[in-house]
């Protein structure tokens, strides 16, 4: 019965959807307050529809209903609870009922939070969202039911993929999907400005918040996932360009791209036909992750290999979307002329290059993604297209917006003056210059593109660091004086610092752990030791071991440093029933070097085993340097200038027109 409350749900959710979507878009097209207030209670109610439904496909999985098709397929009685209750987004139509909720719940916030919004103008952005609902709702109940019934019900569920079970895994989802779903916002905020025909400062400071926050939960997701492909797979790598993370990249980097330039149009008015377009790719971009993890098109480790029909209607669903946008685009943007001027070298130069260059990288991304599915259609020829072409294309690309990200923030609005910005970061170029000279002492055999990597890592985070102490003027002024500028500084500003300051980690990282890094993969015998890098290494043997819902091999390998003890390391190799695969469970030793990673596989027949090793340096600065970004944008969002909002538009009007009565009168 619960089953069937999940589902009736949906069907109320679908008739709520198409009444929001309609009607109050309408209302606000004829100025009728009523039908524009209905957009409100609706988003509240098909939001707490779909909450039901939600919680009902969740109970069928805590309580292993076998008779619901969808837990049989990706449950069992034996999982631990953490994984029943993550298989029910571990599967298509469990990730679409997500995708769903998390849908709804960005609408309702907008309902209750959006108070700063002119009603009219709320409901278009209301009434947009649930336009993305109606085909989102139509997609599961049509082709994707999560609560089909299975008659009659096995004694036992075929289990979660072994792969998915794993606390990263369980969280990294949620998490990518507030990020996907929540990039809806700003193309609802951008569609509903183009229906209206106006942007304005008023608009980017209302759309800021919502793109931020979405930011910030795509970076968490995207780093959780790397995160968890390094210690998972077993493979030493967190990153491979595979398609589907490259589907979670590109929305990533398009948004970044969008919230500097929200930052243009808030402080400038200008650019903003550009900002709206971007929103439009940002938020296509995330539907067609969608597309190619459920298209059944692409196979990844990431992908939910469905039949073909379901790939025609989010295909179709794509269509619509983006062709209508991009249509209504064409139509009603010639009409929104940009507000200020600005000279090439300025703040609002530096951001227009940021988004060039962003835009361009994001660009050949999806072109190395998406080329090797059309040239399958077009010809049949299967290719694959690897990390050597987005290596070679995307970092010389990222190079610049990265030298460019430290000097932007010192120029000032409209006119700038490049010298003088470079000549007040004295200090990042003398940190800089500092850190390829040490480098070259340390590594002076290479590789030697990995020197002026680690320098532009110390040059983004000394940059950061020597902008915000100009901001305080530090050792300018009297540090009283600097105190209070740092209680006056806007939290947006600081939050740029530490993202910028997270970036700048996450370059030394990535340069760092893939030029040093050392590699044995070897035949080891219990008692035989190894050298890796400066670590010693002893296999102590292996034996088998049983876990909640498997069986294992466990390795024990002591190692040392210049002769003492410093851990043991106890990977496995696991083997898993229902249903049947094997894994790898990499052990990893992190100090303040960086990691020491130990796999072991299957024995050779002669009391040896296979064994792999990696010395990875300063790999953790990766995932140090994610969480520095994700706590800047959750500083810049906890700005109050986003808690409060601006203004309404009318009340701004009212004052113009009571200033210009006043200049008359005088």
């Amino acid at each position: 019965m619960t089953a069937e409350l999940g589902h009736y749900a949906l069907v109320l959710a679908l008739s709520v959807a198409l009444v929001q979507a309609t009607i109050p878009l309408l209302g606000a097209w004829r100025g009728d307050p009523g039908w524009i207030g209905l957009a409100r209670p609706a988003a509240l109610v098909q939001c707490l529809l779909i909450v039901v439904a939600f919680a009902a496909l969740m109970y069928a999985f805590v309580t292993s209903d076998f008779s619901v098709l969808n837990v049989a397929t990706n449950s069992h009685s034996a999982k631990p609870m953490l994984y029943k209750i993550a298989g029910v987004w571990g599967n298509h139509e469990g990730s679409l009922l997500l995708w769903l909720l998390i849908l709804a719940l960005f609408g309702a916030a907008v309902a209750v939070f959006g108070d700063n919004l002119p009603a009219p103008f709320r409901a278009r952005v209301l009434a947009v969202q649930a336009m993305i609902g109606v085909g989102f709702l139509s997609f599961v109940l049509f082709t994707s039911n999560p609560f089909e019934r299975l008659l009659p019900a096995p004694i036992d569920g075929r289990g979660l993929n072994p792969l998915l079970q794993d606390p990263g895994l369980a969280f990294h989802p949620p998490f990518l999907y507030l990020g996907y779903v929540g990039f809806s916002m700003a193309f609802s905020f951008a569609v509903a400005a183009l229906i209206e025909g106006r942007v304005d400062a008023a608009w980017a400071r209302w759309v800021r918040p919502w793109t931020l926050a979405a930011w910030c939960f795509l970076t968490t997701g995207i780093a959780m996932g790397a995160w968890w492909a390094y210690y998972e797979l077993g493979w030493g790598g967190w990153w491979f360009w595979d398609p589907v993370e490259n589907a979670s990249f590109m929305p990533w980097l398009a948004g970044t791209a969008l919230l500097h330039s929200i930052i243009v149009v808030e402080k400038r008015d200008s650019l903003k036909n550009w900002t709206v377009l971007l929103a439009i790719v940002t938020f296509s971009l995330s539907l067609l992750g969608t597309f190619l993890v459920r298209s059944g098109v692409l196979t990844s480790v990431h992908a939910f290999a469905t039949d073909p029909t379901r790939g025609v209607f989010i295909l179709a669903f794509l269509v619509v979307v983006i062709g209508g946008s991009l249509t209504l685009y064409a139509i009603r943007a010639p009409a929104m002329k940009g507000g200020g001027l600005f000279a090439p070298v300025s703040r609002e130069g530096g951001l227009v290059l940021n988004n060039l260059l962003l835009s361009t990288a994001c660009a050949t991304v999806l072109l190395g993604t998406l080329y090797p599915l059309f040239l399958d259609a077009l010809t049949g020829e299967k290719i694959t297209v690897g990390p050597p072409y987005f290596n070679a294309t995307f970092g010389p690309l990222l190079v610049p917006a990265l030298i460019a990200m430290a000097v932007g923030p010192m120029l000032r609005w409209k006119r700038g003056d490049l010298l003088g910005a470079v000549q007040r970061l004295k200090f990042a170029i003398v940190a800089t210059v500092l850190a390829l000279f040490a480098t070259l002492v340390v590594a002076y055999e290479g590789p030697w593109l990995a020197i002026p990597g680690i320098a532009l890592g110390v040059w983004m985070i000394a940059a950061a660091v020597e902008e915000a102490a100009y901001r305080l003027r530090l050792f300018r002024v009297s540090l009283g004086e600097s105190g209070r500028r740092l209680m006056r500084s806007p939290r947006a500003a600081w939050g740029t610092t530490f993202a910028h300051a997270g970036a700048g980690m996450v370059v030394i990282g990535i340069v760092a752990s893939s030029a040093w890094q050392v590699e044995k993969l070897q035949v080891m015998r219990q008692g035989e030791s190894l050298a890796v890098g400066p670590y010693q290494v002893e296999f102590e043997g292996a034996a088998p071991v049983d876990g909640p819902n498997y069986s294992a091999v466990r390795g024990v390998f002591r190692v040392s440093r210049d002769g003492s003890e410093i851990a043991v390391l106890q990977p496995e190799s696991r083997n898993y029933q229902d249903p049947p695969m094997e894994t790898t469970e990499a052990a990893i030793r992190t100090g303040w070097g960086g990691d020491l990673y130990a796999v072991i596989g299957d024995p050779t027949g002669d009391g040896a085993w296979s064994t792999r090793f990696y010395n990875k340096p300063m790999i953790h600065w990766i995932w140090i340097g994610c969480l520095m970004m994700v706590f800047g944008g959750l500083v810049s969002l906890s700005d109050r200038r986003h808690r409060v909002g601006v203004p309404s538009r009318r009340r701004a009007a009212a004052k113009s027109v009571t200033a210009a009565a006043s200049m008359a009168g005088k």
